[in-house]
């Protein structure tokens, strides 16, 4: 039987293990976005055998996300159907990837439709190239990093607490300049943005900070989702300052390689359907994508 309840900071020690063990580089199942969005998504999560079990609910309709950990797939999937039917909600699955798709095959026969959720798709890239930058399809992110550290006094620390509200100012004045964001997420965003300031320690996230001179300039924060993949969940820069988001993605990139020698691969989560940031990071030129499905499934 599924038992939900809100989730908590004490969930990270149980959820923490089964998400690493499902490996995937998905940013979606990691302990410190279900945390950091919730105040949009009000979860409610739960544990069955070796799977975590996520309820979000998003425009007042609830769904699960894919029940990622190990252990047998079938019998908690009966369990989530009939979750759903009692409580008269259609039966939906959201944050499906590729390798996940053949399991609906297996489990749900003829009784289930795919949609594509391609701004929620994940880009992924090589760490090696974005702390190297090299190749000819990068140049010009070097040239703008040879324009950034020509003409600045700057400097790239790991983040500490005590520059958290150096972090909050930069992140205001960021959302005053870009007030065409705040309908696209943006003040969703700031909200998650500060939980992951407040318990920065207790969620063991990582993050770096830029400075030219003594100004702050550029912020970005993430953690490891599995033993190859490091997601950043968020990056501030003034965009005033030439330079200041391809330097602040470089220097992070080298601090993580530094603590997570095993992190093969970078995570920089979706484009939420804007043109721009599928732009930017596009421009980066991924390695690959993490797709990303609903599946509807009926009633049998």
């Amino acid at each position: 039987m599924i038992e939900l309840h809100p989730v908590t900071l004490a969930d990270k020690s149980w959820i923490d293990p089964l998400v690493w063990a499902e490996g995937s580089s998905s940013a979606d199942f990691n302990f410190g976005n279900i945390y950091l969005w919730d105040l949009s998504f009000h979860q409610l999560v739960g544990r069955l055998g070796d799977r975590v079990i996520v309820m979000p609910c998003y425009e007042q309709t609830p769904f699960f996300a894919f029940p990622v950990g190990t252990g047998e797939l079938a019998p908690v999937m009966r369990e989530m159907e009939g979750y759903a039917r009692a409580k008269g909600f259609p039966f939906t699955l959201r944050g499906v990837t590729q390798e996940h798709l053949p399991l609906m095959d297996e489990l749900f026969p003829g009784r289930y439709e795919i949609i594509s959720e391609r701004p929620l798709w994940d880009y992924i890239y090589s760490a090696e190239k974005l702390a190297t930058l090299s190749g000819k399809h990068l140049h010009g992110k070097r040239n703008h990093i040879n324009r950034f550290e020509a003409e600045n006094d700057w400097s790239f620390r790991p983040m500490t607490a005590a520059d958290h509200d150096e972090c909050r100012a930069l992140l205001d004045e960021w959302i005053s300049e870009n007030p065409e964001d705040i309908d696209a997420g943006a003040s969703d965003e700031r909200v998650a943005i500060e939980r992951a300031f407040r318990h920065f320690d207790e969620l063991g996230l990582m993050g770096g900070i830029l400075r030219v001179g003594e100004r702050p300039v550029a912020f970005t924060m993430g953690e490891p989702v599995c033993a190859h993949t490091f997601v950043v969940h968020f990056e501030k820069a003034y965009a005033g300052v030439n330079g200041a988001y391809p330097m602040v993605n470089r220097e992070f990139v080298r601090l993580i390689r530094q603590k997570y020698p095993d992190v093969q691969w970078i995570n920089r989560e979706d484009d939420m359907g804007l043109d721009s940031l599928r732009q930017s990071k596009e421009s980066y030129h991924p390695d690959h994508m993490v797709e990303k499905y609903t599946v509807v499934i009926e009633h049998a």
